[in-house]
């Protein structure tokens, strides 16, 4: 597979990876709202990838380049391998997830509690590198638990940097590993954008990221005067459209945002393709859905539209038109009100 994007090696503006969320349903609809963002797959495990459905895990529209895997582990082997599978299906860039807070990654050894161990992180990166030659980036916090400075996050860096790692995605929050779910671990602890604009002062070299808090389109602004990107997770699946005009703003694109019910429109032929070359697995007009929750939020009738899908989506299997009577069910309230239904 190749990848003919000319922003490939771009990470101006990226998509979060988020469990559940990022799957190739919701890449391919991000996509049509913007040409030239970085998107992530949701994490995928070592032995996942090595041991279950590849299709299913790792398959991907080709307009969906640039795109990223996310690799959690932290077993060299099994990680090296996995690295190795991933780079056949034609991805873009391989990102080790250093930074998941939850209780069931912390058990399988691997996301935010591998801060405390740089030189098996290395060993992970290292092996990777040796038998790939994608990009290889790794996505951590500033921080864990007790060990909140700068100096700790430094230390984790340096470690990598010897390993050759050049590309750090910062989440600027430390992760409290016991005592706070992942959700308040996303909100909690309090952001710190100095520490990584610290990290960008001295090692000028490095490619830094920022991710954390950023929930519009203005607060890119002033991250990417002294940083090499941004990186945006929930917002850009709550309220996806808010980041309609990102091209424009970030990547100088001439060509105009698609209007929401343009999104929509190529999102159901693409609902429609997928139908037609996996009939045979279950529910899939329930997953599709899915990313369109958002579209409409902030337009007259996007509750209504919200509402219509929940209520019919959950017993339909087969029949795309319930998203075209969801669309069709805002109209009267388009035309009967100006208000802002969000």
């Amino acid at each position: 597979m190749t990848n003919n994007n000319n922003n490939a090696s771009s990470h101006r503006f990226c998509v979060a990876p988020m469990l559940d969320w990022t799957d190739r349903h919701f890449r391919y609809f991000f996509r049509l709202i913007s040409k030239h963002a970085r998107l992530y797959t949701e994490m995928l495990t070592a032995p996942a990838i090595l041991h279950g459905d590849r299709e299913r895990l790792l398959g991907f529209d080709q307009t969906e380049h640039p795109v990223a895997c996310q690799l959690g582990g932290s077993n060299p082997t099994e990680m090296a391998e996995a690295a190795s599978i991933v780079a056949d299906y034609g991805y873009d860039e391989i990102n080790l997830n250093i930074g998941c807070p939850s209780e069931r990654v912390q058990k399988g050894a691997f996301g935010a509690c591998l801060m405390a161990e740089p030189k098996l992180v290395a060993q992970c990166f290292e092996a990777i590198r040796n038998t790939t030659q994608l990009p290889t980036t790794i996505k951590t916090r500033i921080g864990i638990d007790r060990n909140d400075s700068y100096e700790f996050l430094s230390r984790f860096v340096q470690q990598l940097m010897q390993a050759g790692c050049d590309t750090f995605i910062v989440h600027a929050r430390i992760a409290w590993l016991k005592g706070l779910s992942p959700k308040e671990n996303r909100s909690v602890p309090p952001l710190n954008y100095e520490r990584v604009y610290q990290l960008k002062s001295e090692h000028p070299q490095l490619k830094i990221i920022l991710n954390g808090g950023l929930d519009t389109l203005e607060k890119l602004n002033s991250p990417l005067e002294t940083l090499d990107g941004v990186m945006v997770g929930r917002a850009c699946y709550h309220t996806p459209y808010v980041f309609s005009a990102v091209d424009q703003q970030l990547f100088n694109e001439q060509e105009a945002a698609l209007s929401r019910d343009d999104v929509l429109e190529r999102y159901l032929d693409y609902c429609e393709r997928y139908l037609n070359a996996n009939k045979h697995r279950s529910n899939q007009v329930k997953a599709l859905s899915l990313p369109l929750y958002g579209l409409y939020k902030g337009c007259p009738g996007g509750k209504r539209f919200r509402r219509y899908l929940s209520e019919h989506i959950r017993h339909n299997t087969t029949d795309l038109n319930i998203i075209r009577q969801a669309r069709k069910s805002m109209e009267y309230r388009e035309a009967s009100s100006s208000t802002m239904d969000i």
